[in-house]
C-alpha cells in the first residue's frame, strides 16, 4: 500500500471487511497471506457527505494552511454533533468554513476532528483538512508527543507541604512543586456520562499542576497533559481535592465562606474554570515545530480578580 494513500491499520481492516480488497480477483479477508507477484486491489469508497449541515458560525482561528486549522473555542460550543447537541457545534462551523475541502478518513467526507475539549473548557484546538495531517497528528496524539498546557482556576491551594495531599493515592511532587497525578481514569460505574479514578482497568491518565498565583481558598494553576483521557484534569484535581471552580459534575457544591469577598463571583461562575492555552505540535506535513498561544478569556480573567480582591 503506497504511503500517500494514508490507511490506518483500522481503515484498513474495515476495507477487507467491507469486501473492496481482492487478492489475483478474489475477496481477501485479514487471514490471508499474500505471496511475491500476487495482484492485490483496494477499491477505496468515495467519500460520503455527512449528514451534519454547515452552519454559519464565526470562529476564531489562529492559523490555516493546506492541511490543517488551529481554533481558538469559545466556552459552550459543544465540538461534535451528539444527541441533544445536533447544531451549533465546531464541526457545524468548520463545514461551512472549509466547503468542500475537507479530509475524508473513515469513510466520510467531514472535518478532521483530532481530539477534542469539552464544551465548557475554551482554548486551543487542531483539526485536519487532509487525510495525511489527519494520520499525522493523531500519531502524535497517541503517542503523548503533543504539548498541551492548561489554565485553571481551583478550589484551595494544593501545596507541597500538605500532609492530606501527601497522603493521598496517586499523587507524587516533582521539581518546582509540581504536583504529579498518576491514576487510572474509567467510565463511572453508575453515571456513564462521568469518568473516575481508578486503580484496575481503565486507561493510565497522569496530570502535573504547578500554582502560578494562590489566593484566599483559591488558585491559578498550570496544568499540563502527559496523557488526554476525557476530563481527565477536572477528574484529577477533584481527586486530590482541588477541584475546578463552576465544575457542575466533579466540584461538589463547594462553596467559599459566606461574607467572602468572592463569594458571589464564585456561585456565579458558569462553567468549569478551564482554559486550553497552549497548543504545540509538529506540522505533519512541513515537519516544523509549531506552538499556538490562547490568552485567559475575559470570564475568567473577572473570576481572577474577584479572588484576589
Amino acid at each position: 500500500m503506497p504511503a500517500e494513500a494514508h490507511l490506518s491499520r483500522s481503515r484498513l481492516a474495515r476495507l477487507l471487511a467491507d469486501g473492496v480488497v481482492t487478492v489475483n480477483g478474489m475477496p481477501a479477508s485479514a487471514r490471508d497471506r499474500v505471496s511475491p507477484g500476487d495482484a492485490i486491489e483496494v477499491r477505496i469508497p468515495v467519500a460520503d457527505d455527512p449528514e451534519t449541515r454547515p452552519e454559519a458560525i464565526p470562529l476564531r482561528i489562529l492559523h490555516e494552511d493546506a492541511d490543517l486549522i488551529v481554533i481558538d473555542k469559545p466556552a459552550g460550543m459543544v465540538v461534535h454533533p451528539a444527541p441533544g447537541s445536533p447544531g451549533g457545534t465546531l464541526v457545524n462551523a468548520l463545514l461551512h468554513h472549509f466547503g468542500g475541502d475537507l479530509s475524508g478518513v473513515g469513510g466520510e467526507r467531514r472535518p478532521g476532528i483530532v481530539h477534542r475539549i469539552d464544551k465548557d473548557t475554551s482554548g486551543l484546538l487542531v483539526v485536519a483538512k487532509s487525510d495525511a495531517a489527519h494520520h499525522g497528528l493523531a500519531a502524535q496524539f497517541e503517542t503523548h508527543s503533543v504539548e498541551r498546557r492548561y489554565l485553571a482556576i481551583c478550589h484551595g491551594v494544593p501545596e507541597a507541604g500538605d500532609p492530606r495531599l501527601r497522603g493521598t493515592r496517586g499523587v507524587s511532587w516533582e521539581a518546582g512543586d509540581t504536583l504529579k497525578i498518576t491514576t487510572r481514569l474509567a467510565r463511572h460505574r453508575t453515571d456513564r456520562q462521568r469518568q473516575a479514578v481508578t486503580w484496575d482497568g481503565g486507561r493510565h491518565a497522569v496530570t502535573r499542576a504547578r500554582v502560578l498565583c494562590s489566593m484566599e481558598r483559591a488558585a491559578l494553576l498550570e496544568c499540563r497533559l502527559e496523557t488526554g483521557r476525557t476530563h481527565q484534569i477536572r477528574v484529577h484535581l477533584a481527586h486530590v481535592g482541588h477541584a475546578l471552580i463552576g465544575d457542575p459534575v466533579y466540584g461538589g457544591h463547594r462553596r467559599l465562606p459566606r461574607g467572602h469577598p468572592a463569594a458571589h463571583a464564585v456561585e456565579a461562575f458558569p462553567r468549569q474554570a478551564l482554559h486550553a492555552a497552549t497548543l504545540g505540535f509538529v506540522h505533519p506535513i512541513s515537519g516544523d515545530t509549531t506552538r499556538f498561544e490562547s490568552p485567559m478569556p475575559d470570564d475568567m480573567e473577572a473570576l481572577l480578580a474577584a479572588l484576589a480582591a
